[in-house]
Parts: C-alpha cells; sequence; structure tokens
C-alpha cells in the first residue's frame, strides 16, 4: 500500500472528495505540458512549467549564450523530456495528493486536541 494509499484509508469520504478537488484544481495541464516542450522547448518552458527551474535555465542558457547553436543539445534534451512529462505529472498529481491528506490529517488532529478538556 502506497503512503497515498495509506493516508486516505483514514479519511472520510467527504475528505476525499475535498483531495480530490485539490488535485483537480492543483494540477499541471497535460496539454500544457507537451505544446511547451514541442514550441519552446529547447528553451526549457516546460520545464519552467513543472517546477523544474534549475534545469530549465541550464536549457535557456545552453540555447541563449550559444547564440542558438546549443539548440541542438537542448533540442534532443526536449525530445526525451516528451517521454519524462508523463511521470512528472503523475509525481505532481501524487505530491498534491499527499499534502493535502496530511493537511487534512493534521488538522483533524489539531482539532481533537483543542476539544479535549484539561485535565484536573
Amino acid at each position: 500500500m502506497s503512503n497515498n494509499q495509506y493516508l486516505k484509508s483514514q479519511l472520510t469520504n467527504e475528505e476525499i472528495l475535498v483531495v480530490n478537488s485539490e488535485i483537480e484544481r492543483q494540477k499541471k495541464s497535460t496539454a500544457v505540458a507537451f505544446l511547451l516542450c514541442l514550441f519552446l522547448g529547447t528553451l526549457g518552458a516546460h520545464r519552467y512549467y513543472m517546477g523544474k527551474t534549475g534545469s530549465a535555465i541550464a536549457m535557456t542558457l545552453i540555447t541563449i549564450l550559444t547564440l542558438g547553436l546549443g539548440t541542438l543539445i537542448t533540442g534532443i534534451w526536449a525530445f526525451i523530456d516528451l517521454f519524462l512529462i508523463t511521470g512528472w505529472l503523475r509525481d505532481d498529481q501524487d505530491r498534491i495528493e499527499n499534502d493535502t491528506a496530511q493537511l487534512i490529517l493534521n488538522r483533524r488532529r489539531s482539532g481533537a486536541e483543542a476539544n479535549k478538556s484539561p485535565e484536573s
């Protein structure tokens, strides 16, 4: 059982609905990720979108500082990324799911502790 499945098993149906709606609200668009990779991939636009800023800056600098000659390198890099994007999107969704479930469980624990009466 994965960590996310374990967390979700501790949630009520209403809380699971909240988690699912939060995933839908925050998740990255598959179409946008692929379009950025196809049309601006040599500049690392898809990596900026996915939050992979360090490697995105590297792609941008390689392309710009070589006056476009590095486009061959970043073009191959972007082509390889086309096969990685789906996994990145799945990882992003798992992260959102885990963070939201953890937040709900932490708030539930805090609420339960606040409702306890102090012992005399």
